[in-house]
């Protein structure tokens, strides 16, 4: 009865929140409609590097370099011969992507599948580390792609980067594809691969004892992981229409980082909320990088100022709330009703009146 109950009301919110988009999408500005796909992107983010760090432990920093895989896969494939040819004027493009033009879908898929096979070959050899080793292996390689790029001049423009690209993300596209990224993780953490990917990252030398496969589970969520940051890279760069190898700095890792140790370690919830709020809150501070007054007075605007106040907030959570905004926990209609019978039984008992005292218990009561 219960699981029948939670199917309905999971379908009646896709639903309602489908609804929620094609108004979005036809009512509010761009700049809005950018903040909203730039929250499921960075959900997307921080749902993958969940996967790789919070359930199966293995601290990896090599988003960046999936997500310019990605990126520059989507961006070549979409763009026009004309477009190529305004970009590549120091040198020309190499002819087999000259005059080629694919559909959205097919290009994001497949740099999503470039940067799945990128992260199978990073993988491969350093997921054998652990720990900062694993972290600084992974950091480097990606630091690897982001220089090639610069020094592939025909095929990714160099430091130049490209222009023009087509703006074929939009909230149907990314929150339809944050969505299924939450829906695939979660189904992969509670079957036995995801028990296996937890009993890895509490002890891995326990799991090799009872029979788990430490390098092909390891290389599968990782792989899994870069496929979906490869698809986050795409929707990125046909949104900013533009994109260059400083995008895809290490800085765009710490960002998924904060997100996710904001959010809770092992919460696909978390991660999505905090990812919400992370976006939102940064558009928010983008003032304080502009000059601006508070009563009588001047306070000069200072760039990259609202780094700083997000980085100290993230401090005060990590202080005050050290497994995160909601640590292991997750959403569920289950949860939802008993967070919501405790709350009514709460409000009942406090909203009780005392009976008045009789005559009798008073003088009961008197010494």
């Amino acid at each position: 009865m219960k699981i029948t109950r939670n199917r309905i009301l999971t379908l009646i919110t896709l639903v309602v929140f489908a609804g929620f988009l094609a108004y979005s999408q036809a009512t509010f500005n761009p700049y809005i409609l950018r903040i909203m796909n730039l929250c499921a992107i960075f959900t997307i983010f921080a749902v993958t590097f969940n996967l790789v760090y919070g359930y199966t432990g293995q601290f990896s920093l090599g988003h960046a370099g999936f997500a310019a895989v990605g990126a520059y896969t989507a961006a070549l494939l979409t763009m026009t011969p004309v477009q190529k040819e305004l970009n590549f004027f120091l040198e020309p493009i190499v002819p087999v992507l000259a005059n080629v033009q694919w559909p959205f879908l097919p290009a994001m898929l497949l740099g999503g599948v470039l940067a799945a096979v990128v992260g199978f070959l990073i993988g491969w050899p350093a997921l054998r580390l652990r720990g900062d080793y694993l972290a600084i292996a992974t950091l480097g390689f990606g630091e690897i792609i982001r220089v090639l790029f610069v020094n592939m001049q025909r095929v990714t423009n160099g430091s130049l980067g490209l222009k023009g690209i087509p703006e074929y993300t939009n909230v149907y596209w990314s929150w339809g594809l944050a969505l299924v990224t939450i829906f695939v993780t979660k189904r992969l953490v509670d079957s036995s691969y995801g028990r296996a990917l937890k009993a890895i990252r509490d002890d891995e030398v326990a799991a090799e004892a009872l029979g788990v496969k430490l390098s092909y589970h390891k290389i599968l969520a990782f792989t899994l992981s870069s496929f979906f940051v490869g698809i986050a890279g795409a929707l990125l760069a046909n949104l900013i229409s533009t994109i260059d190898p400083k995008v895809f700095l290490f800085f765009l890792t710490y960002q998924v980082v904060g997100i996710t140790v904001m959010g809770g370690m092992s919460s696909l919830t978390g991660s999505t909320v905090s990812a919400c709020l992370y976006t939102v809150f940064l558009e928010a501070l983008r003032p304080v990088e502009s000059p601006f007054s508070i009563g009588p007075l001047r306070v000069p605007g200072v760039p990259g100022m609202r780094m700083v106040i997000f980085s100290a907030l993230l401090l005060l959570v990590i202080l005050f709330y050290r497994r995160g905004l909601f640590g292991q926990a997750e959403f569920s209609w289950d949860w939802f009703f008993e967070k919501t019978s405790a709350l009514r039984a709460r409000l009942g008992r406090t909203g009780k009146t005392a009976p008045a005292p009789s005559i009798e218990s008073e003088e009961e009561e008197r010494p």
